[in-house]
């Protein structure tokens, strides 16, 4: 089966040893780049009643798309970072050149138009899965100036979770990526670490019938078509679980290192387990006691206050972002106040800390509380001072 004659290019590239393994740096036209690339774009799939979620990249921007058109145009334009690639290795040929036979190479990328098998064929403008930097190629779509080349990294044969890590990486401390959808392509990784657990727990906190969470939660950060009632985004929900794991980013980095290495985390001293009180779960590897817990101390807030908690306004801020925040900075005085870190708390447990609390239903508004983080600041205090817990 031949959808398209064989098409090939060469160029020359450098070979880079790296921690996850080898890649190939080199340079491309943007016309040739955009010839050969597509755009992966992370989305769900229902499926006989089941979602699932494909894909590794974010949405287009249109607003973004239009204001790189704009500045490729003018003179001093230039993207110094590199647009990061994944080839399938039967697309690609490189061969070491006589100069440094251990570091230069000539890369052929060619489709691959004829096979038995039609699930074999790769068309030429399929052959590198952009993993960053789909702006800077859309943006350049249509550009007719001088010759404007890109720098590339190309992994060859990189499975899914590699890519997955490696779009993790490169965008999870810029603002610009929705946090949202880098929390969910944890789902793609093959080892244990904080953001994975936190990510498996928001999404079974919002898939399984009767919890406090059913279908609230955006899985990609914006509203899922037919599900009315979102009003927690997964960022939201994965950060206010992360606070009380790793304490910092470093952190983060270094338990996401020791899962991808197979090792185990240290145990986690009295000081230290009061302040990171869901870390000692998170070492032992209880992740289902960590959503039970979760799952307990909401259920016991929606149950205190029913009608601000499923509010579907805007008035009610309690199942939003503000009150959501307020309830996880007051989970750790909350939980201390009933257990050692490591040990269940049950819901009833909860709920009579929270019936101390005066506030009626309609008193979660925004006129009181505030938008923003001194909304969330005021409603924490009101909490740890009618419970008695801030004194």
């Amino acid at each position: 089966m031949t959808l398209e004659d064989p098409k090939e290019f060469s160029f020359p590239v450098i070979r880079v040893q790296q921690p996850i393994g080898d890649f190939y740096i080199g340079s491309m036209a943007s016309k040739d780049l955009f010839d050969i690339a597509y755009f992966d774009i992370r989305h769900i799939v229902h499926e006989d009643g089941i979602d699932s979620y494909l894909g590794i990249q974010r949405e287009l921007s249109p607003r973004r798309v239009r204001e790189i058109e704009q500045y490729v145009k003018g003179a001093d334009a230039t993207f110094p970072t590199a647009v990061v690639l994944a080839v399938p290795e039967q697309c690609v040929e490189v061969f070491p050149t006589p100069a440094d036979q251990d570091v230069f190479y000539r890369m052929t990328l060619r489709n691959i138009p004829d096979a038995e098998d039609p699930a074999g064929i790769i068309l030429y403008r399929q052959i590198a899965r952009v993993i960053d930097g789909q702006h800077r190629i859309a943006g350049l779509e249509s550009y007719s100036g001088p010759i404007f080349e890109l720098n590339v990294s190309i992994f060859v044969g990189a499975d899914i979770s590699d890519q997955a890590s490696v779009f993790a990486t490169v965008n999870l401390a810029q603002t610009k990526v929705n946090r949202s959808l880098v929390y969910d392509l944890y789902e793609l990784s093959k080892t244990h670490s904080p953001e994975r657990m936190c990510h498996t727990i928001a999404v079974a906190l919002d898939r399984t019938e009767g919890s406090p969470f059913h279908k609230r939660i955006k899985r990609l950060g914006t509203a899922t078509n037919n599900r009315l009632g979102e009003t927690l985004s997964q960022a939201t929900v994965v950060d206010g679980l992360l606070q009380y794991i790793s304490k910092d980013r470093l952190q983060l980095l270094q338990d996401r290192d020791i899962g991808k290495r197979g090792g185990k985390w240290p145990r986690v001293d009295a000081h230290t387990a009061r302040q990171l009180v869901l870390r000692p779960f998170f070492v032992d590897g209880r992740d289902t006691d960590i959503a039970n817990i979760i799952w307990n101390y909401f259920a016991a807030v929606s149950e205190r206050w029913p009608e601000a908690w499923n509010s579907g306004g805007t008035g009610l801020i309690l199942n939003k972002t503000n009150g959501y925040n307020a309830l996880m900075r007051f989970f750790r005085a909350a939980y201390l106040n009933f257990a050692t870190p490591g040990q269940m708390v049950q819901k009833d447990s909860f709920f009579e800390l929270f019936k101390r609390v005066s506030l009626s239903d309609g008193d979660f508004d925004r006129t009181r509380f505030l938008p923003g983080t001194s909304g969330a600041t005021a409603l924490y205090r009101v909490l740890m001072e009618q419970t008695g817990l801030g004194t």
